[in-house]
């Protein structure tokens, strides 16, 4: 948030195949942590590890992560993984492959909840930039043909709320689609990891505000 990654989702999106948790005011307390999305996400990607694994790939105590994995199994994101214990080890791994964010089922007039939602989406933002950052910084280390296959682009429209919507929906759809290849090409030699952030919002730009803008009002 990134196997198969989704981060969080968007209101009215089709609904993916894969097992997503969706949040609700209590579940969103319990991920909105800046240790337990670092948790879940290194859960997620690499697979089933311990909390002492865990604290020496983060930097972090033993004791810390073990503490906010058992947090992150209360609310539903994390749970043990019997299979891989050795002894007294306990094992986690991630319960959900991906989480959804729902305006609709949240507050966001409650400041507790629009606070959680924004250690939420700015945690994937910063993720996001980190990921990119280290591509460009490595990209040379891969194929040519790896190195015609990524894409670095922006498009700029003007649409309305309804027609954002649509085009939000739509390329979800298409990258939906494409996740039956995670199956089909898991003994293909030349087969990666392959990440897509799609980042779309409206903004101002220059055109949006007046040049000379009315200067305030003279105070009698």
């Amino acid at each position: 948030m990134p196997t198969p990654s989704s981060e969080p989702g968007t209101p009215g999106s089709p609904a993916p195949s894969h097992k997503v948790h969706s949040l609700d005011p209590r579940s969103l307390r319990g991920l909105a942590h800046p240790l337990r999305l670092k948790l879940f996400r290194k859960l997620r990607e690499a697979g089933p590890a311990t909390a002492s694994q865990l604290a020496q790939l983060l930097g972090e105590s033993s004791g810390s992560t073990s503490y906010h994995l058992r947090q992150l199994a209360a609310y539903g994101f994390v749970e043990d993984a019997p299979e891989h214990g050795k002894g007294r080890e306990r094992w986690w791994r991630a319960a959900t492959e991906g989480i959804r964010l729902e305006p609709d089922r949240l507050d966001l007039a409650d400041p507790v909840q629009r606070g959680a939602v924004d250690v939420l989406l700015y945690d994937l933002a910063d993720n996001h930039t980190e990921e990119v950052s280290t591509w460009l910084g490595t990209r040379h280390e891969w194929s040519a043909a790896w190195q015609e296959a990524y894409d670095l682009s922006d498009w700029a429209y003007r649409l309305t709320p309804a027609q954002a919507l649509e085009l939000r929906e739509r390329a979800q759809e298409l990258l939906e689609s494409y996740r039956a290849y995670d199956t089909q090409n898991a003994e293909v030699e030349e087969a990666a990891p392959y990440r897509v952030h799609l980042h779309a919002f409206p903004r101002k730009t220059s055109a949006d505000r007046p040049e000379n803008p009315a200067p305030p009002e003279a105070q009698s």
